[in-house]
């Protein structure tokens, strides 16, 4: 039963990815602490590699097209993933399923949803004023941030977020990126948020399961259901009204997100 159940579950959140690119640590985490009763520390692990399978079908497909800014992507890699492995490293020694952990993992989680929700609003109603195309000779200008020292800070902050609670890489990462870069097309933006979450949410993931926090037999479960999910959500991206989708989405996260924290 749980099985099918399982499958379900990875094709509505693959679905809304599809719709909305947003959903996968937001959603899938709390669905399996909610409604499969999975412990927290294990439903975040699973989820990271989730997470990294179902993006690298997305990095291909942007990176075929010359979408990738490949100089952004590694700006924000050099601070999440240095940041990602301190992370498990405390994790490690702390240890991912101590009671006190898994607190501070569903209240972290907690907020992160509720920074998400934000996020999502922000561009439901902001989210097409970036520019829609840049000129060759503005590209080494689009693609430098505010202060080099910027895209490493936040990155780092994604980092350990990502590591602690597999939420951060989606929604959070986009407004980051449109704060950080305002002349990059959103196209691009979010291109280069697909394309870091990738190395971000395989490490990060790969750490847990070397600490026993990733079911195998669940992931293959929501992938069997997700990968479809995002394909069918993506014919229909256009399809659907954007705006009010993400709208939608960002009040479920933040019910998800209070509800984590008064646990």
């Amino acid at each position: 039963m749980f099985d099918i159940a399982f499958i379900v579950a990875g094709f509505v959140v693959g679905t809304v990815v599809g719709l909305t690119g947003v959903g996968g640590g937001s959603l899938m985490t709390p669905i399996l602490i909610f409604a499969f009763g999975v412990k927290p520390y294990m439903a975040v692990g699973t989820d990271l590699l989730f997470a990294a399978f179902t993006k690298m079908g997305g990095t291909v497909k942007t990176a075929r097209s010359g979408l990738v800014p490949w100089r952004v992507v590694v700006h924000l890699s050099a601070g999440s993933i240095p940041a990602a492995l301190a992370t498990l490293w405390v994790l490690k020694n702390i240890g991912p399923a101590n009671p006190q952990v898994q607190h501070w993992m569903t209240t972290t989680l907690g907020v992160a949803l509720l920074l998400t929700a934000a996020a999502t609003l922000y561009k439901a109603l902001r989210g097409k004023t970036a520019p829609q195309k840049i000129s060759a000779g503005q590209e080494t200008l689009a693609t430098t941030a505010r202060h080099w020292s910027l895209p490493l800070l936040f990155g780092a902050l994604i980092g350990t977020l990502v590591s602690l609670t597999s939420v951060g890489a989606g929604a959070i990462g986009v407004t980051v990126l449109m704060l950080l870069y305002p002349m990059l097309p959103l196209s691009r933006i979010v291109a280069a948020d697909i394309a870091y979450a990738v190395p971000l949410t395989l490490v990060a993931g790969l750490g847990h399961a070397s600490l026993g926090s990733v079911d195998w037999r669940m992931l293959g479960l929501l992938l069997a259901g997700s990968l479809p999910g995002i394909w069918l959500g993506s014919h229909f991206m256009v399809r659907v009204p954007e705006r009010l989708i993400r709208s939608l989405l960002s009040l479920l996260l933040a019910y998800a997100g209070a509800k984590l924290i008064t646990i």
